[in-house]
């Protein structure tokens, strides 16, 4: 009888401990119109680290900036580590914007990949990263071409996930942008706006170089900070394929 009795009030103890946050001030008048607050976004970074235990330690203390983690690290072998639930906003993205988004943080889901900034990314972790997209763009319901890079958003703080990240190979397996190989060998109207197109796109234009070298990153991968012909066809089939 002791052991049925314990054993009851553990179960309700644990149905306490998961039962939603009320406020001892109000009467507690539960309606079913309500969803867990939902991410709109995944942004992809590289640890610029030296190993996946130094980014651990680094993603559950702190960097020079102070506190800061992610919900996702992958290594570099395809080992796949989560250290915030999906539900919670974790620190990885900081001060920037993505359209009309300014608190990314908070409308993100964050994917921190084990790379020194400098070297390819293997074929094991893009695989890792791949179906991690997989399952949350399913799961979420998260627009599968709301997949953007750190530099992305913040482009005058951030690089990451850097030029050599292969932007193309996620979009070819439908995450992300890229412009389609057809679209971009038509003429371009007169009086297209490839800024504006950057705009569209998501990009901050408060500072208008600093995107251009974002948009290059990711998409030409290079650095440069002026458009030329080829990229204002590049933006113009990017604005008709996902505006």
């Amino acid at each position: 009888m002791r052991i049925t009795l314990f054993a009851a009030l553990l179960w309700l103890l644990a149905g306490c401990a998961h039962g939603p946050a009320r406020n001892p001030m109000a009467q507690w008048v539960p309606s079913p119109n309500h969803e867990p607050r939902k991410p709109q976004l995944v942004v992809v970074h590289y640890t610029e680290q030296d190993s996946v235990e130094r980014s651990l330690d680094t993603l559950r203390t702190r960097n020079r900036f102070g506190r800061v983690s992610a919900h996702y690290l992958v290594g570099r072998d395809g080992a796949l580590y989560q250290l915030v639930a999906d539900e919670d906003r974790a620190w990885h993205a900081g001060a920037g914007r993505w359209g009309t988004i300014t608190d990314v943080n908070s409308a993100s889901i964050g994917i921190e990949l084990d790379n020194d900034g400098a070297s390819p990314f293997p074929k094991a972790q893009i695989d890792t990263l791949l179906r991690l997209l997989d399952d949350l763009c399913t799961r979420h319901r998260i627009p599968r071409h709301q997949v953007i890079g750190h530099a992305d958003l913040a482009p005058a703080r951030k690089r990451d996930p850097g030029p050599l990240f292969p932007w193309r190979r996620l979009a070819e397996a439908g995450f992300g942008t890229w412009p389609d190989a057809d679209a971009t060998t038509e003429a371009v109207p007169e009086g297209f706006d490839p800024l504006l197109a950057l705009r569209l796109l998501g990009y901050s234009m408060r500072e208008p170089d600093a995107a251009i070298r974002a948009y290059r990153m990711r998409y030409r991968g290079d650095e440069a900070d002026t458009l030329d012909d080829s990229d204002v066809r590049i933006l113009h089939a990017l604005v008709r394929q996902y505006r």
